[in-house]
This record gives C-alpha cells, structure tokens and sequence, in this order.
C-alpha cells in the first residue's frame, strides 16, 4: 500500500473521542460513590438546566443510571417540546446518546444510541437500549401531569445527576511523539486507531517488552470489547508482527510503522483464509 493512499485515508478516519467517550465502567461504579453525584428522584426540566454543560463542549445534562438489571448505563439528555401546530407542543424528554455496559467489563456495551425521544406515559429500557411498554417494565418513565413535568427511575432503577466533570477519566496525554535519527522499538509504544479492511475498527494499545515482545490491548469500536494482543517486532526495526485474540479466532497483522514520523502503521492483516490490508495512525 503507497504511503499516500494511507494518508488519505487517515483524513477519512473517525472523529475523536470526546468527554462523554471518556467514562467507562468502572469510572461509572466510582462516580455514583462520590459527591459530585446526586441520586434523583424525579428529575424535572429546571434540574437538567440547572446542570447542564457539565461535561466540556457538551450543552447536556450528563446522568448515570443503575439499571433494573443491575448495569451501569451514562446518558446525556435535554428537555425538548414536539411542535403540534402554531400554538401547541408536546413536552419530550430528549435523549441525545446513551450507553449501557455489559456488567463486570470496562467498556463493553450492551446496548447504545443516540436520539431518542420519551414523550408523556412513555419508558426506557437501558438494558434493551429501547421504548418499551410497562408490561416490560424498563429503567426511566417520562411523566407529565398537568403543569408538572419530570423523570423518574422505574422498579429498582436508579437514577444520578453528574454535577462536576471528573477530569481524572480524561486519557493522559504523552510527550509530543519525537522520533530520532536512528529507529528503537519503543517507537512502536501507543496507542494507535486500528481500520482493518474497511470492515472493523478500534482502539490498539501496544507495548513493548524485552526482547522485543510486545504485549497489549484491542477495544473494538463495534461494542467496546477488549481484546488481548501479543506479537514481536521482526527484522527490519520498524516491521511488526502481532496477533489479536477473539473468542473463536485469532486474526494475524503484519505491518511496518512509518519511519518519517512514526504516525502511522500499514499493513497486511489474515482473519481465517481471508488476507486483506490495515492501517492504524497513532493517537495523542
């Protein structure tokens, strides 16, 4: 693969992660613990405003939720109204993207989406990740009583209001990546935005060890799973020779970073019979 299809192709790569991508599972479980937290019972319209662009860059309102599931699930959500005609709305509560993940992994989702709206009667399941009818119970009911307008968790759902960001969640950001005039292996250390084939995508993590081992880790951009990584740096330097392990396969990825700037690693990639290319840029 020439280097200057690779560089188109990384102008065509994913946006970058904001605040709200930045919690996972686990920062989840500590938040609800913590007091920048407030458990709420009925959340209502002014209690959104009140606490919205907790998060930077995001106008929202940021809640976590403990699901009737026993989940953790992270929202971002605005009060809204349904246009009926010239002198009528409904009000709505508008649900801009959610994220429920799948109980003991760091950032394995169950279920996600974005723009979804719960008008007056209507529930929530962060568990189904959908609208359902109250045969099903779901997590969150939006009620509208006259003037009176709010949320509420549903069974044994409950229901939080972030009121501070925690900037710990935010990834920690290296030294500007350098590369000498003569090439190391370290140079291979990151975390780089793997596309395979057009078809799959995530987050690799690598390090290497001595000997020239290396060791990491592969989230996938479908669900979040993590998956575990071991491979070698080959001969020349800058080849690299890692395996990624799923469940019922291993797929196989040959590639030589960049050894201009070091931003990038290109290559070929075997899942089963089949071989096809990969390119992964480095991130921040």
């Amino acid at each position: 693969m020439s280097r200057s299809i690779v560089v188109l192709l990384m102008l065509a790569s994913v946006a970058s992660a904001d605040a709200f991508d930045n919690y996972n599972n686990r920062t989840l479980a500590k938040l609800v613990d913590g007091k920048h937290v407030q458990e709420i019972k009925q959340l209502t319209p002014n209690t959104i405003l009140e606490h919205d662009r907790v998060l930077p860059g995001l106008p929202s309102a940021f809640l976590i939720v403990r699901t009737n599931g026993g989940r953790y699930a992270k929202l971002l959500v605005q009060p809204g109204k349904q246009k009926l005609d010239a002198e009528r709305s409904l009000p709505i509560l508008s649900i801009e993207r959610f994220v429920t993940f799948k109980e003991g992994e760091e950032q394995t989702r169950l279920a996600s989406g974005s723009n979804q709206s719960l008008y007056a009667g209507f529930r929530f399941s962060l568990d189904l990740g959908q609208v359902v009818p109250e045969e099903l119970g779901g997590d969150l009911r939006f009620v509208v009583e006259g003037d009176k307008i709010y949320t509420e968790p549903v069974g044994k759902a409950k229901l939080y209001i972030v009121t501070k960001h925690d900037p710990t969640v935010e990834p920690r950001k290296g030294g500007r990546f350098v590369m000498g005039p003569t090439f190391k292996p370290e140079y291979f250390n990151g975390t780089f935005q793997l596309h395979d084939d057009g078809r799959r995508s995530g987050k690799l993590v690598l390090k290497v060890e001595e000997d020239n081992r290396v060791s990491g880790s592969y989230y996938s951009d479908k669900d979040g799973q993590k998956y575990e990584v071991h491979g070698k740096i080959g001969s020349p330097g800058h080849l690299i020779e890692f395996t990624i392990k799923f469940p019922r396969s291993e797929q196989t990825f040959r590639g030589m970073l960049f050894t201009g700037d070091g931003k990038a690693i290109a290559g070929t990639s075997r899942l089963a019979e089949r071989e096809s290319a990969f390119y992964a840029t480095r991130q921040p």
